[in-house]
């Protein structure tokens, strides 16, 4: 068997100094993170990114740039992750769409309410990812390829 991490995407949005999250339910327990998910097949980091901080959080979102690549694995879980974290803007919100399964509410924090709720951060990637939004780490999506059949 070939071990393969699980590629995720995450969107980091900041309007008026509070960032974009959603209280979930994972694992069986209720946590934070920021818009994210897996990477479905056929599809593009960027689309993915979309899509996902659409189904999640009923806002329209356009990256803008990439604030990192992250690996991680959960300590007790035993499952890697490999996080593509973006940031951009969001527009249009749809307060009557039914959010994704497992998502409680999308929620506007702002670091230091992040900070207050640092126990039900669903990983530590939550944290870092905001903080190297604020320390200004912005890389172009020209930075990602995609060779995927519909992209060429």
């Amino acid at each position: 068997m070939i071990w393969k991490p699980h590629v995720t995407v995450a969107a980091i949005v900041e309007q008026e100094n509070r960032f974009l999250f959603v209280e979930e339910e994972a694992l069986g327990q209720i946590v934070i993170n920021q818009p994210a998910g897996h990477l479905e097949e056929g599809e593009d980091l960027v689309d993915a990114v979309i899509r996902e901080t659409q189904e999640e959080t009923a806002w329209d979102f356009e990256p803008t740039a990439v604030v990192g690549i992250y690996l991680w694995q959960h300590p007790e879980e035993l499952m890697t992750f490999l996080r593509v974290s973006f940031t951009g803007n969001c527009s249009q919100h749809n307060p009557d769409q039914l959010l994704d399964t497992g998502i409680i509410q999308a929620l506007w924090l702002s670091r230091d309410e992040l900070i207050s709720q640092n126990k039900r951060l669903r990983s530590p990637l939550v944290l870092e990812c905001v903080d190297d939004y604020l320390a200004g780490t912005r890389y172009p999506l020209t930075i990602l390829k995609s060779l995927l059949p519909q992209n060429q």
